[in-house]
C-alpha cells in the first residue's frame, strides 16, 4: 500500500490521471480525528476534493489498532446516507482506490468552522443544534427496520475495534466499578438493532460554512441501536457544558433543541419497542454515561477537560447514571448541574 502524505499525494494523483498540472495544485494534511490520513486538494481551476486513507494503528496514546477495509464500509455509507439528506450535507464520492485503501470525496469550502472547535470558543448556535436533530432524525426513520439495510451492515467488528472496545471494555478494565453495567450495555447494544447508526456523529465530524452543514466521518457506521448514536452525540455537549461551567444553560440548551427536532424526525416510530420514548432514553442515558466516562478514563480521551474537578464530576455523574436512570432529559440535566 503507497501511504499517501502532502509530498507524495500530487504526484500519485498525476500517475492516476487525476491531475494534469502539478503547479495549480496544493495539498494540505488535515487534522480530522485519529484513524485516518485525511488530505485537502486545492486545485486553481477546479473544485477542490479531500483523499482519506486508513491507517492500522490509530493516533492515540494506548495502542490501538482497526481493519484497514473499514475505508470501504465509509465509502458505501456515504453513498447510502447522500440521498437521505439536504443536498450537501453528505459529501459525494468521487473515485476510490483500493488497492491503496482510499477514496476521494467532494470538499468542504475551505474557509469552513468545525464545530467542535465554535463550542470550545464559546460560539453557541441553536439553529446548528436544531438541524442535527433533522438529519439524526431523518437518518435514523428512513432507516429503521429495513431488513435489506440490516443484512448489509451487519458487520459489527469495525464498530467494536473503534468503539465498543476502547470506550466500553477499555473504561471497564480502569474503573471496575463501571465493569457490570458496561457488560450489560454491551449485550444489549448488540441485540437491539433496528437501524442505520453513526457511531461517530460528533462535534468534531460537523463543518459549518455560512448557512451550510456538512457530515463527515462514516467508518463506524453499522445496523444497530440509535441510542448509541444519541449517547455518543450528547456525551460532547454535556462534557462541554461540564467545561464551561458558567455557561452550563446555555451549552445544555443545545441538547434539548436538538431532542426537540430529533423526536420530530422519529415521530412515526413512536409505537414501535425501541423508538418507543421511555425506551429509547432509558437505553440513552446508558449510553450516555459509557460514551461521556469513556471520554474521561478511555483510549482516546477529550483534550479539553481542565477545569478544577470536571472529571470526577463526570465520573460520578456518569455513575449516577448507571446506578438510578433518570426518567426523562430534563432530570439528567438537572443532576449535571447539581
Amino acid at each position: 500500500m503507497l501511504e499517501l502524505n502532502a509530498d507524495n499525494t500530487l504526484d500519485y494523483l498525476v500517475n492516476r490521471g487525476d491531475l494534469s498540472d502539478l503547479s495549480s495544485a496544493r495539498v494540505e494534511m488535515l487534522g480530522w480525528g485519529v484513524s485516518n490520513v485525511v488530505l485537502r486538494v486545492s486545485r486553481t481551476h477546479d473544485p477542490d476534493f479531500v483523499i482519506k486513507q486508513s491507517r492500522t494503528q490509530l493516533r492515540t496514546k494506548a495502542a490501538w489498532f482497526s481493519r484497514l477495509d473499514r475505508i470501504f464500509r465509509e465509502i458505501g455509507m456515504l453513498q447510502l446516507l447522500e440521498p437521505l439528506l439536504p443536498q450537501g450535507v453528505i459529501p459525494k464520492v468521487l473515485f476510490e482506490d483500493r488497492e491503496n485503501f482510499l477514496f476521494a470525496m467532494e470538499a468542504f469550502p475551505e474557509q469552513h468552522t468545525v464545530w467542535k472547535q465554535a463550542l470550545l470558543d464559546g460560539v453557541l448556535d441553536y439553529s446548528i443544534a436544531d438541524r442535527l436533530g433533522d438529519y439524526l432524525g431523518a437518518i435514523h426513520s428512513q432507516t429503521a427496520y429495513r431488513t435489506d439495510l440490516q443484512n448489509a451492515w451487519n458487520d459489527l467488528e469495525v464498530f467494536d475495534q473503534l468503539r465498543l472496545d476502547p470506550f466500553y471494555r477499555y473504561l471497564a478494565r480502569e474503573r471496575p466499578i463501571a465493569a457490570p453495567y458496561l457488560e450489560r450495555l454491551v449485550a444489549e447494544n448488540s441485540a437491539t438493532a433496528c437501524c442505520i447508526v453513526l457511531a461517530d456523529f460528533s462535534p468534531k465530524n460537523i463543518l459549518i460554512a455560512g448557512n451550510r452543514i456538512a457530515l463527515v466521518d462514516f467508518e463506524t457506521g453499522h445496523y444497530g441501536d440509535p441510542a448509541f448514536d444519541l449517547g455518543f452525540f450528547l456525551s460532547h455537549l454535556l462534557l462541554k457544558a461540564v467545561q464551561f461551567r458558567p455557561r452550563f444553560g446555555e451549552y445544555t440548551e443545545l441538547t434539548n433543541r436538538f431532542w426537540s427536532s430529533y423526536w420530530r424526525g422519529v415521530q412515526s416510530l413512536r409505537e414501535s419497542t425501541q423508538f418507543a420514548p421511555d425506551e429509547l432514553l432509558r437505553r440513552t442515558f446508558m449510553h450516555l454515561a459509557g460514551c461521556m466516562w469513556a471520554r474521561v478514563d478511555g483510549k482516546s480521551p477529550v483534550d479539553y477537560l481542565t477545569a478544577v474537578g470536571a472529571q470526577d464530576r463526570v465520573r460520578q455523574y456518569c455513575l449516577s447514571l448507571f446506578e438510578s436512570p433518570p426518567t426523562d432529559w430534563a432530570s439528567a440535566i438537572s443532576r449535571l448541574n447539581a
